[in-house]
């Protein structure tokens, strides 16, 4: 795939976007797209940058640093993956947010390593399905309020994989879940944890997930491939 192409892909995203945004009322600027570059290599992701892609996710340490190194001031990271804790001190003075925050051991331990404040997603495993990872959604208000004494952590909002599936319904109940528990946080008030974004909606089921309130999206397909 060429940068022309990536270039292409971006623009037909972007349009897509404000036909999201027109139909839900929202506005454009509200939306952030995240270029997922986990299956491209560092070329392919240096396309996506000069197509004026800012924000880049990675779900893996090995993979993420290998890019960091050859782009790092290029972009905003985006942790995305699932994180071990000992791997937290390999990307933690690196990355800009973690899309993954769903244990108190992991906080612990980004608290720790952290030389500043990191911003941080709650995981929520809003479908419930035994194949993925997170809190479930009535776990997470109590999980919130134990975070209150680690100051290097900012809860910016929640994060949540919805089911693969093409069933409309089903998906914008996964969305709607996930908007619905944003605002029972939001509610509680708590300074660290804010908790104004949520990022869900994928290649597939982006558009969607915008319509529901999504303010970033994790595309990584339908923008930069995925081969190598």
């Amino acid at each position: 795939m060429s940068e022309q192409s990536v270039q292409l892909n971006l623009s037909q995203i972007q349009q897509n976007i404000r036909a999201a945004c027109d139909s839900a009322n929202r506005s454009v600027e509200e939306v952030k797209i995240i270029g997922v570059t986990k299956y491209v290599s560092t070329e392919r992701a240096q396309e996506a940058i000069s197509a004026g892609v800012v924000h880049l996710g990675e779900n893996r340490d090995d993979g993420f640093l290998k890019k960091w190194d050859a782009i790092s001031n290029q972009a905003t990271w985006h942790f995305i993956g699932t994180l071990q804790s000992k791997k937290v001190k390999n990307i933690i003075d690196k990355v800009d947010y973690i899309h993954s925050l769903d244990r108190k051991s992991l906080a612990e331990e980004i608290h720790k390593r952290a030389e500043k404040i990191i911003k941080c997603f709650i995981q929520v495993n809003v479908s419930g399905e035994d194949s993925k990872h997170g809190l479930m959604p009535e776990e997470v208000p109590g999980f919130v309020k134990k975070l209150s004494d680690f100051h290097n952590i900012q809860i910016v909002g929640l994060m949540t994989m919805a089911p693969f599936t093409e069933e409309e319904k089903v998906l914008r109940n996964c969305f709607r879940g996930l908007k619905s528990l944003q605002q029972e946080i939001q509610s509680m008030n708590l300074p660290f944890a804010p908790c104004t974004e949520l990022s869900m909606g994928m290649s597939n089921d982006y558009k969607i997930a915008i319509e529901e309130g999504a303010t970033f999206v994790r595309i990584g397909s339908a923008l930069v491939g995925n081969e190598q």
